[in-house]
């Protein structure tokens, strides 16, 4: 895991989607899978016996990996992995920070810079672990002050060097994340057509982009996300 001090790329781009289940069946082809078993429930797909070698299923909660930007989580061969995320946002005078716990109670401080425009655009990031989250969110929480919470299940494909995230947000809905991991050698115009062509994959259209955090989205509604 990067330290505060070192700064990594990617490329990212976060789409509304209208029919998950289309998504995760996209997903499953693109790796060369089957389809989804119907009444799969959303929370825990599983791939249809006989597709696919070995019958993979969604793996939950496997191992490392809480999802921003890191290169080798520990994805089930084949499927997909499960997280439950709760992202803190805390003021600070440029880009964003925000404290990640997940469901096995580990924690992670992400500070990230990127532009609140549509389509995919770079990111500047920085990740590093915590053993301590709830004492960390406390003293960032009276130091910074908060701006809101996003809670979300966030279903985790690997695509090459592409993380495809396909997210449940509470109180917004359902939504498809694709962050492309560039290679020290790669531009952030490589990123982009990396972006763009999984985005026709999926038939995502300009229409489906948003721009901004899931956190804007929530504050534009008037929701803060600290309510249950």
């Amino acid at each position: 895991m990067g330290a505060l001090g070192g700064m990594r790329r990617n490329v990212e781009v976060k789409a509304r989607l209208r029919a998950r289940e289309e998504a995760l069946r996209a997903a499953l082809r693109l790796r060369g899978l089957g389809p989804v078993c119907p009444g799969a429930g959303l929370g825990a797909p599983q791939v249809c016996p006989g597709a696919g070698l070995g019958a993979p299923q969604v793996c939950p909660g496997a191992g490392p990996g809480t999802g921003e930007g890191q290169e080798q989580p520990q994805v089930c061969p084949g499927a997909g992995q499960v997280l439950l995320q709760t992202d803190t946002f805390f003021r600070v005078p440029r880009g964003r920070l925000k404290l990640r716990r997940t469901q096995d109670g580990r924690g992670e401080l992400i500070f990230y810079e990127r532009p609140d425009s549509a389509g995919p655009k770079l990111s500047k990031f920085s990740i590093t672990p915590t053993a301590d989250p709830e004492g960390l969110q406390a003293v960032l929480s009276q130091s910074l002050g908060v701006l809101g919470t996003v809670r979300k299940e966030r279903l985790l494909f690997l695509l090459g060097q592409t993380r495809l995230h396909l997210d449940r947000v509470q109180g917004l809905g359902d939504f498809l994340e694709l962050e492309v991991v560039l290679r020290p050698e790669q531009s952030e115009e490589d990123g982009q057509r990396v972006a763009l062509e999984l985005l026709q994959e999926f038939g995502i259209g300009e229409q489906d982009l948003i721009s901004g955090a899931y956190l804007d989205l929530l504050l534009a509604q008037g929701d803060n996300g600290d309510t249950l």
